[in-house]
């Protein structure tokens, strides 16, 4: 699964219990300022992103831009990968690729468990 498959889980909860999103990797929580704080770059780092198709934060009512913590994790990977010298684009490639390559694994990690044949 690509980041931009990467699908977001509609939040249900039960009516009698109050909504947590604190177990939510696509709970969108950062603002955008906050989400570059947290990474040590730029909202401009972050602008690039999305302009790469790599992370598409959902938006405010206002507008504004908000990312969760799965797409924070794709943004730490690309800043990391940046800094060692690798272009924005071929990091963005490569973040895809181990974002495949680790749900592959997942898939086939599940399809090897023995099964209960009760």
């Amino acid at each position: 699964m690509t980041p931009e498959q990467h699908v977001e889980q509609p939040m249900t909860h039960d009516p009698e219990t109050p909504p947590t999103h604190l177990d939510d990797e696509d709970y969108p929580a950062y603002t955008m300022g906050r989400a570059a704080e947290m990474l040590g770059t730029t909202p401009g780092f972050l602008r690039s992103l999305d302009e790469a198709k790599l992370i598409t934060p959902q938006r405010s009512e206002g507008g504004h831009r908000r990312y969760s913590r799965y797409q924070l994790r794709l943004a730490a990977r690309a800043r990391e990968l940046v800094d060692g010298g690798t272009s924005l684009d071929a990091a963005c490639r490569i973040i895809i690729l181990e974002d495949q390559l680790a749900e592959a694994l997942r898939i086939n990690a599940e399809l090897r468990e023995p099964r209960d044949e009760s």
